[in-house]
């Protein structure tokens, strides 16, 4: 894949669970993300919530970029509404199970014409829908405070 489609952020522990995602762009907010009780005080959404968020918005984002930018519509404001749902695998590990994401429309379907077009569509161009959906790859590597690498299961990371 091109670096040119690439992205790198970085998380920094706060203090227990805390921890802050300081994005690549400038113009980017931070994010603070915090586990649940009883690990920790909820101060943030966690990991399972926020890849959640990333699929409902990349869902709704997709809607509306075929709505709006290929057929020329004016919908009004999306609102997504996401279920997460946790099981545990064969080992008795807690997991992501599933999501549902149920995307609403401001507009009654008639007033939207095209409708049938993106929705026949727009899934298939949802980047993290379809990427978490077939398996994301993940390299892992764990270094200690003088570099040496201490854990490592995937390809090559730039530090």
């Amino acid at each position: 894949m091109s670096h040119a489609l690439s992205f790198e952020f970085e998380l920094v522990q706060r203090r227990d669970y805390e921890f802050t995602i300081r994005f690549d762009g400038p113009e980017m907010a931070e994010l603070l993300l915090d586990e649940p009780p009883p690990l920790g005080g909820s101060a943030g959404p966690n990991a399972a919530r926020l890849i959640g968020a990333a699929v409902a918005n990349c869902l709704s984002a997709s809607l509306l970029f075929c709505l709006r930018d290929k057929f020329k519509q004016t919908p009004g404001p999306l609102h997504a509404r996401v279920r997460g749902e946790l099981a545990r695998n064969e080992k008795g590990r807690v997991r992501i199970g599933r999501f549902d994401v149920t995307v609403q429309l401001a507009d009654a379907a008639p007033e939207l014409q095209h409708l049938d077009r993106c929705l026949a569509q727009f899934e298939d161009f949802c980047v993290v829908t379809e990427s978490v959906r077939h398996g994301i790859a993940v390299g892992v590597r764990v270094i200690d405070a003088k570099g040496q690498t201490l854990f490592d299961t995937g390809p090559e990371t730039t530090a």
